[in-house]
Formats: C-alpha cells, sequence, structure tokens
C-alpha cells in the first residue's frame, strides 16, 4: 500500500486508536502495589490493634504523596501524529480517544479532551508552515500549546469550583510529556513510518499538501 492508497489511511486511523488505547491499558495497571508483611499490624486482628478509623487514618499519615507523574504519551502521539499526518487524526477520533482517556483515568469529563482537540486542530493547522521547520521549532511549538492547556486546564476547573490536581504534580507531568515528546516523534518516523509530507506531495485523501 502507498501513501495514497485509501485502505493505508483507515489502516492507519484504526492503529491510531488502538496504540491509544494500549498506552490506556498500561497507565491502568496497578504499577504501584507493593508487598505488606506477614506480621506487620496491618494484618493483625482489630481487636488487638487501634480501632479501624484511627488505623486507617495512620495509614494514610503514613502514605508517601507522589513527586511525580507519567508523561500523557496519547497526548504526544496525537500532536505528532497532528503534525505529519492529520489525515490520519480526524476530529472524531481525537475527540474519542481523549474523552474515553478522561472517563478511565477519573478526569473531569470534556474538559481535557476539549483542550486537547484544540491543541491538535491548532498543530493541524500549523502542519504546512512547520513542514520545512527543524524539529527545535515544532518541539517549542508543541510545547506552547501543551502550556497552555496545562494553564487553562487549571483555570477552568477552579472557575466551577472543581478541585485541581496537586501543582507539583501537575508541572512533573507537562515536564514528562515534553521531555517524552522527541522519543515519541522518533517512534512515529522511524518505526510508524507517519512522516511529513513534502511540498507538492498528495496525501491519503488525493489532496495536495
Amino acid at each position: 500500500m502507498n501513501d495514497q492508497s485509501p485502505a493505508l489511511l483507515w489502516v492507519m486511523r484504526i492503529g491510531f486508536i488502538l496504540l491509544a488505547f494500549i498506552i490506556l491499558f498500561f497507565h491502568l495497571l496497578p504499577l504501584d502495589t507493593q508487598p505488606i508483611g506477614l506480621f506487620t499490624p496491618d494484618l493483625l486482628p482489630l481487636g488487638k490493634t487501634a480501632p479501624a478509623e484511627a488505623r486507617l487514618e495512620e495509614l494514610l499519615r503514613e502514605t508517601e504523596p507522589r513527586r511525580w507523574v507519567a508523561p500523557d504519551l496519547i497526548l504526544c502521539f496525537s500532536c505528532a501524529w497532528s503534525l505529519r499526518r492529520p489525515e490520519y487524526v480526524p476530529t472524531f477520533s481525537l475527540a474519542l480517544v481523549f474523552l474515553f482517556a478522561d472517563l478511565l483515568l477519573q478526569r473531569p469529563p470534556g474538559l481535557w479532551a476539549l483542550l486537547a482537540l484544540i491543541g491538535c486542530e491548532n498543530l493541524k493547522s500549523r502542519a504546512r508552515s512547520l513542514r520545512d521547520a527543524n524539529f527545535l521549532a515544532e518541539w517549542l511549538t508543541v510545547g506552547v500549546i501543551m502550556i497552555a492547556m496545562t494553564l487553562l486546564n487549571r483555570i477552568v476547573l477552579s472557575l466551577v469550583l472543581v478541585e485541581t490536581p496537586n501543582l507539583a504534580l501537575s508541572l512533573s507531568e507537562l515536564g514528562m510529556t515534553l521531555l517524552f515528546y522527541p522519543l515519541t516523534v522518533l517512534i512515529t518516523h522511524a518505526l510508524m513510518r507517519v512522516r511529513k509530507t513534502a511540498p507538492g506531495d498528495l496525501d491519503a485523501l488525493g489532496k495536495r499538501v
């Protein structure tokens, strides 16, 4: 199949959705669990320890807060694909993926999905101007959009009186996402063969780009 094949177009569209679901699957794995000692007070009968309520408060105090958050790889791949082959990530697919991620990751449904969709559509509109630019310009453009998304997300949540995520964790996720973007671009370009078009090329819909 060549780049102008309608079959390839649908294969890549379905492939993007499957990629997003695979990333979500690993997000949902219980990787933060740790073993409990067999004879620790956690496993002793409640009658021989503090009352259940007091024990629960003690366990919560002993739990160390998280200091980092995994990168948003779905956003990374969405941005990379939007700049290289916008026809592979139509608006409906992006909206479906991000809304599904909001529901599974227990975020306020629709807000981050809307912001991510606006960001990706903005990148699609810049795809032609960034086609001949170097990677640093692309990285800077994507970074500005991701920072704007993060700020708008916190502002909107504050305005509607919804508890906002910890600022340090939000900045950690943003920083990790920006750091991992070059890696997702490398995977997108080298392994998935989703590459920028050259002037005069035809996209998978037969339109000159």
